[in-house]
């Protein structure tokens, strides 16, 4: 069922997955469809991990094989027959500048649309996976925006429940536009919510205050509001920055992180130096991927 292929480049892996289930995980009352999907493939070669993305390719058009876009693996759990995973997929929706017409994303409908038991193609993993620090006391900073929290819930899972706590502070920033839209942190949804009585655990949302004027989300004013952690977790030993979600959050989290480092200059050499530890682990998207 899973056979390992190339691209039309010859030069990547290609590999099948079946889908096991497809759930809605924003409430039917809000304006976003984002659904948990989960997978198997039993293709061995696939390294499945939190925090890296998988490549989907979903069928093309006008004349190309595929259409593909990048996807977080949210939740990963491998065995001897292959590896199960999770993706988070919101259903998005493009405006034709030219007519004006509305259509959908190609690969986002395609994912949303799969019924159980349908098979997709997908390459990867892609880019850098969240790896948790040997040191039990490391403290811990998710920020994250949009499907962006999709690999915390995985993340905050692994340190309370496969590595049996943690004695470091963990601390989560996520941003939606609206508290619909907080994955895993709506009434809902809100399996983030289990570990809400872990004492070294704390999440923050930070929503749109306009959202029905599309207004930014306040993640940098959530951050701002909590500087002084948040600078004590950057600069505590062994501490590790986890960064998730569209590529708008870069000059965002940065003219947080300046203000709290009191200056570009003195953020952007903080930074470096999370960066050569590999103590900071980012994977951004662009968000008009569909």
């Amino acid at each position: 069922m899973t056979n390992s292929l190339t691209d039309g480049a010859g030069n990547s892996m290609i590999f099948t997955a079946k889908l096991l289930s497809s759930e809605r995980i924003t409430p039917e009352s809000s304006r976003e469809d984002i659904r948990k999907l989960v997978f198997h493939t039993d293709n061995l070669y696939f390294d499945s991990k939190v925090g890296s993305c998988i490549r989907v390719l979903a069928p093309g058009q006008y004349g190309n094989p595929y259409h593909t876009r990048l996807y977080f693996i949210a939740d990963s759990d491998p065995s001897d027959d292959g590896a199960k995973f999770e993706i988070c997929v919101r259903r998005c929706f493009l405006i034709d500048e030219a007519s004006g017409e509305e259509y959908g994303g190609v690969a986002s409908n395609y994912l949303c649309d799969m019924k159980p038991g349908s098979e997709i193609k997908f390459s990867g993993p892609v880019g850098y996976p969240f790896t948790i620090p040997q040191n039990q006391n490391a403290n811990l900073l998710m920020i994250g925006m949009g499907t962006g929290i999709a690999p915390f819930r995985g993340l905050v899972r692994m340190i309370y429940e496969k590595h049996g706590g943690w004695k470091g502070k963990v601390r989560l920033f996520h941003g939606a536009q609206t508290g619909l839209e907080s994955l895993y942190m709506n009434d809902a949804n809100n399996d983030i919510g289990n570990y809400f009585d872990q004492p070294t655990f704390k999440a923050f949302q930070a929503v749109s205050p306009r959202p029905a004027f599309n207004a930014p989300i306040a993640l940098d004013k959530a951050i701002e509001q909590n500087a002084a952690e948040v600078w004590s977790i950057v600069n505590s030993p062994d501490s590790h920055v986890y960064v998730a979600g569209m590529t708008k959050m870069r000059d965002m989290i940065a003219k947080a992180m300046s203000g709290i480092a009191g200056s570009a200059e003195a953020w952007t050499a903080k930074r470096n130096e999370l960066v050569a530890a590999g103590r900071w682990l980012e994977v951004l998207y662009h968000d008009d991927a569909a």
